[in-house]
């Protein structure tokens, strides 16, 4: 059991290690850089890349209510017309 459980310990250990790589990132020998955006004055970097934008991560209005309040009167809640048949 003792055995185990050493293993297992250093089969995470061994996991964990290669988390801590950080190096820049660099092009595929052979290809190209990505071309820079239309408008844009530079490329972008491999952070700005990584980096959500607005439209993809929306902020959110998270207003609670507080309160209970009597629903208003909707004059365009009408009911079905009958059918004309």
């Amino acid at each position: 059991m003792k055995k185990a459980a050493t293993g297992a310990l250093a089969l995470a250990l061994l996991a964990l290690g290669g988390c801590g790589g950080k190096e820049q990132l660099k092009p595929v020998q052979g290809q190209r850089v990505p071309a820079v955006p239309v408008g844009a004055a530079t490329a972008p970097t491999g952070t700005q890349l990584m980096e959500p934008s607005v439209q993809s991560r929306p902020g959110r209005n998270v207003e609670l209510l507080t309160q209970s309040r009597k629903r208003q009167d909707d004059e365009f809640d009408l009911p079905p017309e009958a059918d004309p048949k």
